[in-house]
């Protein structure tokens, strides 16, 4: 993807960022700003006119988190159905007060349906979601099967909506859509706001990353192990090569040959495709740590243009998805545990960096939910979109 901008313009979810000509006009943006479109929300729950739904990947981490916020949010819908494994077919799944039976997913189950949720893993997305799309299916899919695709949309509902222009049930045939790995989604909701007023040259993020984002069965062993270490026995590892609990190690993720993991490279890929720009420089390092489903990143920023710290803590207060904890009098910043099963992310520690000259440079540290904004929820309110 080559960048269409101007050198000192920057794709956003507002169209382009343009370098404000004096400070005065700075000052104005700073305290003006707000995003021209944020999340939508839609409220209605079971309907005869809602679209007909289905899950695939019910059973896992993701799946479970899917129904959660569909009823939190009482989505729209008139039919129903929960996908699975062979496996997993016949158990039942508790939802909006009524009892399903897990399907087999299979070719067939996409028959007659309107929106598809899938978190099923890459190879179950590569193999079912064209077959989805082709019958006049919505894929939302949370995989990172189709995310660099070109033609495939990846979307962050408070960062660029405008990615989903022209898709709505009703005016366009199907199709598949991307939901961001959730490092990607947890950072740009917070960084977005920031280089929409003054652009971004350069991010750098190191992330603190929960068993969550590996699935129900490293969040089980992750508590199997804290239980064994406790008491004395043998850590059973089953799911990761090292010991989970009381340790940390660099993400599982596959190493690249520039001696980044893929988890790393997400990040920089997904960053440049959603901003559609490629000149913004990223680099990320990814470390696995032992919380349950909550992430924590480290922000570094190098700007285009000055950025005081009160101003970025300003604009970050009206970004939508986005809470502030900032309390330097009482050290009270995010921590992981602040954001767990929460929609919002939460940013604090906004200070200038003072290793760069002038007021270019700002750290930042975020948590978000790995589960729910930095999957199920992003994926629920793209669905929302359709609508």
């Amino acid at each position: 993807m080559q960048s269409l901008m101007a050198p000192n313009s920057i794709a956003g979810a507002q169209g382009c960022y343009t370098a404000p000509k004096s400070r005065a006009a700075l000052a104005r943006r700073v305290a003006t700003r707000r995003p021209a479109t944020s999340a939508v929300t839609v409220r209605a729950g079971k309907d005869p006119k809602g679209p007909r739904v289905v899950i695939a990947g019910i059973t896992g981490a993701v799946g479970q988190e899917f129904i959660r916020v569909l009823t939190e949010r009482n989505f729209p819908y008139s039919e129903m159905k929960m996908l699975a494994s062979a496996r997993s077919a016949g158990s039942k799944v508790e939802f909006d007060g009524a009892t399903y039976i897990v399907e087999e997913l299979t070719e067939t189950s996409f028959d007659n349906v309107d929106i598809a949720l899938f978190s099923a893993g890459g190879s179950i997305s590569k193999k079912f979601g064209p077959i989805a799309a082709e019958k006049g299916c919505f894929v939302v899919d949370n995989s990172s099967a189709f995310r660099m695709t070109e033609g495939v949309p990846l979307v962050i509902p408070e960062v660029n909506p405008e990615a989903l222009d022209g898709w709505k049930l009703g005016k366009k045939k199907g199709g598949i859509i991307a939901n961001p790995n959730c490092s990607t989604i947890i950072a740009l909701m917070a960084v977005t706001p920031i280089h929409r007023a003054v652009g971004v040259k350069r991010m750098h993020a190191s992330t603190y990353q929960a068993a969550s984002g590996a699935g129900a069965l490293a969040m089980a062993e992750l508590e199997q192990q804290t239980r064994e270490v406790l008491a004395g026995e043998p850590v059973t590892m089953n799911v990761f090569k090292w010991q989970y609990a009381f340790n940390l190690f660099s993400h599982n993720a596959p190493m690249t040959e520039n001696g980044y993991n893929e988890e790393e490279m997400k990040m920089v890929k997904e960053t440049q495709k959603i901003w559609c720009n490629n000149d913004v420089s990223i680099a990320a390092t990814c470390i696995r740590v032992p919380i349950m489903r909550a992430h924590g990143e480290s922000i570094n920023l190098t700007l285009m243009e000055d950025l005081d710290e009160k101003d970025a803590k300003e604009l970050l207060s009206k970004a939508p998805g986005v809470s502030i904890i900032d309390d330097r009098v009482n050290n009270r910043f995010p921590t992981p545990l602040d954001a767990s099963n929460q929609d919002n992310i939460f940013v604090g520690r906004i200070r200038q960096d003072i290793s760069q000259p002038g007021k270019r440079g700002l750290e930042l540290f975020v948590c978000g939910d790995q589960i729910k904004k930095g999957a199920a929820l992003n994926a629920v309110q793209i669905a929302e979109m359709l609508l």
